[in-house]
């Protein structure tokens, strides 16, 4: 088999896996704690919780009629996922690992998740819930734990890309 083609089985193998996490860990919330129902796992930092976001990130779109909602945030994801696909293809042609596969393959993964039960059912399953002190953060999952730290991996390697570029107004010896 090819390089390139171990490197795409390897990467979507990958994304498959934390698609796997990200249903099992929603499947056992579903089946073990009641909905709207909290056990407190870290006095003042960290509890588990039961809630389903009908809407997108921090419950944008929550309140808008649930056909146009589900429309909306279906055709969005879908067509993100498509280019996700698309770049991580592309990335995943040399065989070694670089940053942007790594954040492309855990984008991949998540919205997988996520997209799966906004499909399903309508709204997403979140279940982890962290304060730091009066601050609660939204609640999330392993999804949209794999998305934020695969955006976060992507904009570290484009700082990283930008301070390693040769500026625009840098005039070569050979000019």
């Amino acid at each position: 088999m090819p390089a390139a083609a171990r490197r795409r089985l390897i990467d979507f193998g990958i994304a498959a896996g934390i698609f796997a996490l990200d249903r099992a860990t929603k499947v056992v919330i579903e089946r073990t704690v009641s909905i709207w129902d909290s056990h407190t796992v870290i006095p003042g930092l960290f509890n588990i919780v039961y809630t389903r976001n009908p809407g997108m990130a921090f419950g944008l779109l929550a309140d808008a009629p649930p056909m146009v909602r589900k429309t909306a945030l279906l055709t969005a994801s879908v067509s993100i996922l498509v280019f996700v696909v698309v770049l991580l293809w592309r990335a995943s042609a040399p065989a070694e690992p670089s940053p942007e596969r790594r954040a492309l393959v855990l984008v991949l993964g998540g919205a997988l998740g996520n997209i799966y039960d906004r499909a399903v059912y309508g709204s997403v399953t979140d279940f982890l819930q962290f304060f730091i002190g009066p601050w609660e953060f939204p609640s999330f999952n392993v999804a949209d734990s794999a998305i934020s730290v695969g955006a976060a991996l992507m904009v570290l390697d484009l700082i990283r890309f930008n301070r390693n570029a040769v500026p625009a107004n840098h005039v070569s010896k050979a000019d």
